[in-house]
């Protein structure tokens, strides 16, 4: 007969998995700061000790898929030192693709170490109101959104937790524990700190002036009136909060020289670009849609083409039509550099160029064509990806899923019954139940999972290196914890649930047949009483939906 398990033994394992969390943490940390400058071999000393910590931490505690990536992440930094410290195209890939997979260790819900005793690697949230049942109930409805919340009842309480873990953010009633006091209280908790934690005040009652500057001075970057509803909330939070997975910038070379190209490629990648180098101009619009760059390095003189000739041509698809494009060239006649401009060209750099000067124009071209990019694809409302582009997304992840052999699954997603909220509680409401699944679903999935308003109350998710069974798992988790969200409302509380259709990529179906199918599973998963994730299962024989396919009904 088996014994059972220790509970103390299982204390120490979820105490010695938060160490190993923790120094995942520091080292994800010291990674993202050293995209913001040029790569010294301080900074890669700095994050080679830390990654030494993590793999004599994943060792000592016994956690396999930590050691797995800090030994990739040292043999990678190893390859920088064999190279003098130079860091090639291939690396940076390389160690940011490790980054990436030690980054969803622990942010993200659903993630396969979640099965085991790790947390998340998030902080909690302390809420702080006046009426602490209402603070518990806040922070209950934030933890069905997958982050960690705890409603505290006293200063002394407040102290005592401040002194044990400071927290990822703050919500401060102004008055909590009597007029004032909670800004008194928020004030003296930042001081001291190197970094200012994210603080939100709120007062049930619309405040004067003098208190809002009050609040300021204390620290508060929001201020929150009237009711505190969790959705919006984490909304706040999640823009104060945001530790965002860093991707690095994508350059595209393209020059006919190899010796000018591999130059301008070593400067980058010692600030942590990637790039790619293209010396045969003509195969340009292949490697564009390959490798998806955020800005293009142009030489102005090919012997095959002109570079403000491929310019054109570049600019003729609108899918690169906001993709910046710089001329490097040696050319100093200024009207013709205007002239190169007016063809395509977003800036002109000439050679010899200063590593800084290149550095820091292409840094700050990319950054501003990822905003935009961000504007042009997203839904205002949710801020998720909109119709078109999540189906631009699903169509390259199928033909990189077939390329390398692995699942793609893709679902649609529809708020039940979404007209009767509107009819009853007007459209903001509605708006908020949108915006509340948004948000439960960017926390509740990978990060390498994408995430669409397909329009409407109707969401799209492409969900890559997933099988059928397994999204369909993942989706069925969230539609019941989904189903627990409370709205508050007049004249009482709402609640919400949604269906879901889910389809796997076959060897013959195409993005659009895939969107079809799961739009059909959902109208399934509708018709047989909402609530509910359904999958449509292609026969081998087809790749289009038919009364004979397989479908399976995750029930209530």
């Amino acid at each position: 007969m088996t014994e059972p398990e220790d509970p103390s033994r299982e204390r120490l394992k979820h105490h010695f998995a938060q160490r190993v969390i923790h120094q995942a943490r520091q080292i994800l940390e010291i990674w993202q700061r050293l995209q913001r400058s040029e790569w010294s071999s301080t900074d890669l000393s700095e994050l080679s000790e830390a990654n030494l910590r993590l793999l004599r931490f994943a060792e000592r505690f016994e956690q396999p898929e930590h050691s797995q990536l800090a030994e990739g992440i040292s043999q990678s930094l190893q390859a920088v030192d064999a190279n003098r410290g130079r860091l090639s195209s291939h690396l940076i890939t390389e160690i940011n693709r490790l980054m990436q997979r030690l980054s969803r260790t622990g942010l993200r819900h659903g993630d396969q170490l979640e099965q085991t005793f790790l947390p998340p690697l998030r902080k909690p949230i302390y809420v702080m109101l006046q009426d602490h049942d209402r603070a518990e109930r806040l922070a209950k409805q934030l933890e069905f959104f997958g982050l960690s919340a705890l409603a505290l009842d006293s200063v002394a309480a407040f102290r005592t937790s401040m002194v044990e873990r400071l927290p990822a953010a703050i919500v401060m009633d102004v008055d909590f524990s009597g007029p004032g006091i909670g800004l008194k209280l928020a004030a003296e908790a930042q001081e001291g700190l190197e970094q200012p934690l994210p603080l939100l005040f709120f007062s049930l009652l619309e405040t004067d002036t003098p208190t809002r500057l009050a609040a300021v001075r204390a620290g508060g970057q929001e201020f929150l009136t009237g009711t505190l509803e969790a959705s919006s909330l984490l909304e706040k939070i999640e823009v104060l909060t945001c530790v965002a997975q860093y991707e690095p910038y994508k350059v595209l070379i393209i020059d006919d020289s190899r010796a000018q190209a591999l130059h301008t490629e070593r400067l980058l990648n010692s600030a942590g670009i990637v790039t790619r180098t293209l010396i045969e101009p003509i195969q340009a619009m292949a490697e564009l849609a390959d490798f998806q760059p955020d800005l293009i390095i142009l030489d102005m003189y090919m012997p095959a083409c002109t570079g403000t000739e491929l310019a054109k041509v570049i600019r003729h698809n609108d899918r690169y039509v906001s993709v910046p494009i710089i001329y490097l060239s040696a050319e100093d006649d200024l009207d013709k550099q205007l002239d190169a401009m007016s063809e395509g060209g977003d800036d002109f750099l000439t050679k010899p160029i200063k590593p800084r000067h290149l550095i820091t124009t292409v840094r700050n071209r990319a950054a501003r064509a990822r905003n935009l990019k961000a504007r042009m694809v997203r839904d205002s409302l949710t801020g998720l990806y909109n119709h078109t582009h999540i189906l631009q997304l699903l169509e390259d992840c199928s033909f990189r899923a077939r390329r390398e052999g692995k699942p793609l699954s893709f679902a649609m997603l529809d708020i039940d019954h979404f007209k009767r909220v509107n009819d009853s509680h007007g459209h903001p409401m509605g708006d908020r139940v949108i915006k509340s699944l948004a948000l439960f679903l960017k926390q509740r999935l990978r990060k390498t999972d994408f995430i669409g308003r397909y329009g409407g109350e109707e969401f799209a998710i492409v969900m890559p290196d997933t099988d059928i069974d397994a999204a369909c798992k993942v989706l069925d988790e969230i539609r019941q914890r989904f189903a627990e969200i409370h709205y508050p409302a007049q004249p009482q509380d709402l609640w919400c649930t949604f269906s879901a259709g889910v389809v796997e990529m076959s060897d013959d179906s195409d993005s659009l047949m895939m969107a079809s199918q799961a739009d059909e599973a959902l109208y399934r998963a509708k018709h047989a009483g909402r609530n509910r994730v359904q999958s449509a299962r292609q026969s081998k024989q087809s790749a289009t939906f038919s009364s004979e396919s397989t479908d399976s009904v995750i029930n209530l």
